[in-house]
């Protein structure tokens, strides 16, 4: 045990350390399968847009545009699979990427010379691991808002370099290609709060380049939005209003195309950051308990502490929401706790527990004892070995992992024209979930065969 822990703590083995950590990341993107719905969803965008060339409108069928969220994550997958190809693994190595060179930017904010250990802190962190590996919008907002919040603190600095200035507008306008209007809500109220506190508020103006930093941000997000609208009328009202306005207040709204209704209680942003952040959210509030005299006083650290309690703060009360909102807060705490690393006690339970978790589940993956958890979640496994020259059909519904892994010509069809199929008597096969399975007659359950099966979902063929 002490040969391990000299080798956790010991800077030297910091590198190493990092780079199995990403090397663990990689083993789950390329032996996962996507899973239903967000995972499936936004990979088979993704598809569709390669397929047809069109990188404007965002599709979720070739019929149906999709209009929740701006195309940047999907052009990240969309370009990495034509390169190499629509494995599982390359659809996801934009975040995977993505999360690497945010850790080794933060070597940037080291204490003491070890340039990996914030890097470290960052993978240790659950929800940011998890999303290392996730299709989805929210790494790169979250690496959006981090550039803007880490280029104005840069950019304040004396002798600041002019490019920090810059960045921080190319940042915005990433994050609105990335998810709107979101970016700024989640990083200007922090960075103007900082300054009051800080009494900064001046030398903010007056570093900023505003009127050349708002044209570069508008050049690289208003193109966009200007021909998705024109190509796709009703785009800026259902996203701007329905997906910023209607969907925080209203849990209920009825105006959702893609999502369901999500009731949560009240707060309960805070359970999810709490719970997404084990071990370090009871090390965080230790911290800010023992060290909150320093904190008051010192820039960095309040700039962080504000910068990472604004985005639960902000979403305290939506009912609407998923644990992966708490995202954009997982940079400030990784560097909050790295700043006050030197002074914590009793180091390697901290880190037993952060390394352990990747560990602990790659073990779990290897053995295999955690597939019939996934297996149900996707269709990929139910699909595999159908000739891909026979029609395939979806009773009344689809997947989107059914979409993408049938490259799109899985169709839907109501059950009179599966009435129909049969009575034709022609070879086709047919996905039913268990539900719809026994709700249909004798008389059309004996005419299909089993192909395959699982806990929600089957196969049949004619």
């Amino acid at each position: 045990m002490k040969r391990i822990e000299s080798f956790i703590l010991s800077e030297s083995s910091h590198p190493l350390i990092f780079w199995v950590m990403v090397l663990i990341r990689g083993i789950f993107n390329y032996s996962l399968p996507l899973m239903d719905k967000t995972e499936a969803r936004y990979a088979e965008i993704a598809r569709i847009m390669l397929e047809t060339q069109n990188w404007i409108v965002l599709h979720v069928d070739y019929d149906i545009p999709f209009w929740a969220k701006p195309p940047l994550s999907s052009w990240a997958s969309a370009l990495s699979i034509s390169i190499f190809g629509d494995h599982e693994f390359f659809i996801r190595l934009p975040y995977l990427l993505l999360a690497v060179v945010i850790g080794l930017f933060l070597s940037r904010y080291k204490e003491g010379t070890s340039r990996y250990l914030p890097g470290i802190f960052l993978l240790c962190l659950p929800e940011f691991y998890l999303h290392s590996g996730v299709v989805s919008t929210d790494m790169f907002l979250s690496f959006s808002i981090a550039l803007m919040m880490l280029s104005f603190w840069e950019a304040l600095k004396e002798e600041s370099k002019p490019y920090w200035g810059y960045l921080f507008f190319i940042g915005l306008g990433l994050g609105l290609l990335a998810k709107g209007p979101i970016v700024a809500i989640l990083s200007l109220p922090p960075i103007a709060i900082w300054c009051v506190i800080s009494k900064s508020v001046k030398k903010a103006f007056k570093t900023a380049p505003w009127v050349l930093g708002v044209i570069l941000s508008l050049t690289i997000s208003l193109p966009w939005y200007y021909l998705v609208e024109l190509r796709s009328p009703g785009f800026i009202n259902y996203f701007i209003v329905g997906e910023h306005f209607e969907r925080f207040f209203n849990s209920e709204w009825q105006g959702d195309k893609y999502g369901f209704a999500k009731q949560q209680p009240f707060g309960i942003i805070w359970i999810f950051f709490i719970v997404f952040i084990l071990p370090w959210s009871i090390l965080l509030i230790r911290l800010i308990n023992k060290k909150w005299s320093i904190i008051k006083k010192d820039s960095w650290a309040l700039f962080l502490l504000v910068w990472m309690l604004w985005t639960p703060f902000f979403f305290t009360t939506s009912k609407s929401l998923i644990h992966p909102y708490i995202l954009p807060s997982m940079i400030p705490l990784a560097l909050f706790i790295n700043y006050f690393w030197e002074t914590v006690k009793n180091k390697r339970i901290y880190l037993y527990c952060g390394l352990g978790i990747p560990l602990t589940l790659l073990i779990v993956l290897l053995s295999g004892v955690a597939k019939p958890i996934y297996i149900n979640n996707t269709d990929k496994y139910i699909l595999k070995n159908i000739n891909p020259k026979v029609p395939i059909y979806s009773l009344d519904q689809k997947s989107y992992s059914s979409q993408f892994y049938t490259n799109g010509l899985i169709k839907i069809i109501d059950q009179k024209k599966l009435e129909n199929l049969i009575t034709k008597g022609s070879k086709f096969y047919i996905r039913i979930t268990n539900n719809r399975w026994k709700n249909l007659s004798p008389g059309l359950r004996s005419g299909l065969e089993l192909v395959n099966k699982n806990k929600k979902v089957g196969v049949y063929q004619l």
